[in-house]
């Protein structure tokens, strides 16, 4: 069994709570070998509007600006 055969089986084996760690274990040691380990990611088509819609509030300066924590964003959602 290679290497790569036994990291899979161990992951497997996590449970799901549990696999953030072993994802910043791979971008650390990527980051340290120089390497892009990033899976590739293609947005589907409602993230693309939504990317499309925030590049355009930012062009013509609309929409609402936060400055805070995230704490204070989620207690000013909750009160509207």
């Amino acid at each position: 069994m290679s290497y790569r055969e036994i990291a899979k089986n161990m992951i497997d084996r996590l449970p799901d709570d549990k696999i953030i760690f072993v994802i910043n274990m791979l971008e650390g040691l990527g980051e340290m070998s120089g390497l892009d380990i990033y899976p590739d990611f293609t947005p589907n088509e409602a993230t693309i509007e939504a990317m499309a819609e925030t590049d355009e509030m930012i062009r013509r300066g609309t929409g609402q600006h936060f400055e805070g924590s995230t704490e204070e964003l989620f207690a000013q959602i909750l009160g509207e």
